[in-house]
């Protein structure tokens, strides 16, 4: 009976030592880089665990690092199956959320945190999060919550370096203190570029994210992004490299093997250049194309040159894409911006004509719109939010065509009526984190008819000025009192007062337009055509768009 016991006990011993030398060897794979062996021991242990939470957690971080989103979530959903408050999990599916912009991201961090109130990696994302909503106190706030918990939090410090970096003070003492801990932390510039990047200075990111490599050659998330944005203003010989190097080192997301693809596929467009412009046409659609964009853009840059009062330095180049998908991976990892185009600089890509179904779009009403973007990102010195550059070109693109611009559409429609339209100081959150599937359509929405009230109870040289003062990096709070000379929240009262009555007969009219739309329908497939034209008739003006 003895003997028996202390086999036992020896089988149970080994048997637990077995598990924790198999954990250590996933764990030491996975800090080695040799993930496909930590891959294989993470699925051994957890097909001899299943009910294990923490080994499903390690799991998905890799997998996670891996850049397979999916799986990773589903490891996190299964650890909260097993523990419902398992703060690894709800700190891994924050990440997950985190990097797809989603509003859920920060419940998921503060759930987390509530999980582990010590968990610090947490308390660090949070304050990334804050400050890519641009709220830059609350991102203070909460940096410095992290660096409470441990005076060693390196996140925590490059947040606080990034918000120094966005107020142009270039000297932060938040880099001497990371280094003082880690002279190799290339993160800590890696963060300042991302944030740098979101605002559309992409100079600036660019010369971030080459410090990050200076002092962390290793660093291919920052070679990924130094090559994509090098890439987004042009510089597609140095980016290629940088891109190539970063794949061949294992570094295999969307946004960099889709940017290596985009780029061989370059030698089939034409470029067409002048002194002022370069066009970059497909050659199967170039010969046909090339009158209509060429006389578009000049006609384009002429109005604008004329109502911006500024001449660019430097050639502006629009890149006409027949695919797509080709268009997409220009705008990877951008939050907020509008499916048919996109602007980096002096760089504009968008959809060609026949990338998208006949009536879908109008190419014009694009271009126009983004070469807007052009101009007011000249003129600020990039230093803009993003309501302003946006609502800007959709203000323009009416100014050209009341055709043009955007519509009373039914996600703006429901906005309304269930009184969601942000206050002007957070507009910019709409755009970047939306709280619903339709925010940033209704963010776009919201921020031509700002401008166009600023316009119409001000005037367009107020635009200008707010221009110029968003040039000298004035928040926006700051340039509504300065400008228009009342406080935001007072300038939100008379917009929306403005915005509800303009579109009150829509709003108040649109369920019952909606339900004899319906019957409307019925009454044309039944060939009742008398009975549609009558009842058409009079619901026709409850909603004009």
């Amino acid at each position: 009976m003895i003997l028996r016991s202390l086999l036992l006990c020896v089988f149970a011993c080994n048997f637990f030592i077995a598990a924790a030398q198999t954990l250590q060897q996933a764990e030491s794979f996975w800090k080695a880089q040799r993930k496909k062996e930590a891959n294989d021991s993470f699925r051994a242990l957890i097909a001899r665990y299943p009910d294990n939470p923490d080994y499903k957690v390690r799991w998905g971080r890799l997998l996670l690092e891996g850049f397979n989103k999916a799986d990773a979530a589903g490891l996190f959903q299964e650890a909260l199956e097993k523990k419902k408050d398992h703060a690894g999990a709800l700190l891994g599916l924050a990440l997950v959320a985190a990097d797809g912009f989603e509003d859920k991201a920060v419940q998921l961090a503060h759930k987390a945190l509530e999980a582990d109130p010590k968990l610090l990696e947490a308390q660090e994302l949070l304050a990334r999060l804050a400050l890519e909503d641009s709220d830059q106190k609350k991102a203070v706030e909460e940096a410095d919550k992290a660096l409470a918990m441990s005076p060693k939090a390196l996140d925590a410090m490059a947040i606080r370096a990034a918000v120094d970096w966005l107020n142009d003070k270039k000297d932060t003492p938040w880099i001497a203190r990371i280094l003082q801990h880690d002279p190799h932390y290339g993160r800590a510039y890696e963060t300042g570029g991302h944030f740098l990047v979101l605002k559309r200075r992409y100079e600036e990111g660019i010369a971030l994210f080459r410090k990050a490599l200076e002092i962390e050659p290793g660093l291919q998330s920052a070679r990924s992004q130094l090559g994509i944005n090098l890439m987004r203003l042009g510089q597609d010989e140095e980016a290629r490299k940088l891109l190539v190097e970063a794949h061949d080192h294992g570094y295999t997301d969307n946004a960099t093997t889709n940017s290596l693809n985009l780029i061989d596929s370059y030698k089939n467009f034409n470029f067409y250049k002048t002194g002022a412009t370069v066009l970059k046409l497909h050659k199967k659609e170039s010969e046909l194309l090339r009158p209509y964009f060429e006389s578009e853009l000049n006609r384009a840059m002429a109005t604008y040159e004329k109502k911006y009062k500024i001449k660019l330095n430097h050639p502006v180049q629009v890149e006409v894409y027949p695919d797509h998908e080709d268009f997409a991976v220009r705008t990877m990892g951008m939050p907020g911006l509008g499916a048919l185009g996109v602007t980096f600089g002096y760089i504009v890509a968008m959809d060609s004509p026949s990338g998208r179904k006949p009536g879908s779009f109008h190419w014009a009403s694009t271009m126009w719109h983004e070469l807007s973007h052009v101009y007011v990102l000249a003129a600020t010195n990039h230093r803009v939010p993003r309501w302003f550059t946006e609502g800007m070109a959709v203000y323009e693109e009416t100014a050209v065509s009341p055709e043009w611009g955007d519509r009373l559409d039914v996600p703006v429609i429901r906005a309304i009526k269930d009184k969601k339209l942000l206050p002007i100081a957070e507009l910019d959150r709409g755009f970047v984190r939306p709280k619903y599937a339709a925010q940033v359509v209704v963010s776009y929405f919201q921020a031509g008819r700002i401008c166009d009230y600023i316009q119409r109870n001000w005037s367009y040289d107020k635009l200008l000025a707010m221009m110029h003062d968003f040039a000298r990096n004035m928040s926006t709070p700051d340039v509504v009192r300065e400008e228009l000379g009342i406080e935001p929240e007072e300038f939100d009262k008379r917009f929306l007062a403005w915005v509800e009555g303009q579109t009150k007969t829509t709003v108040d009219g649109f369920d019952d337009w909606f339900t004899k739309l319906k019957e409307i329908h019925e009454l044309a497939r039944a060939r009742k055509y008398d009975e549609v034209i009558r009842q058409g008739t009079a619901i026709r003006d409850l909603y004009t768009d």
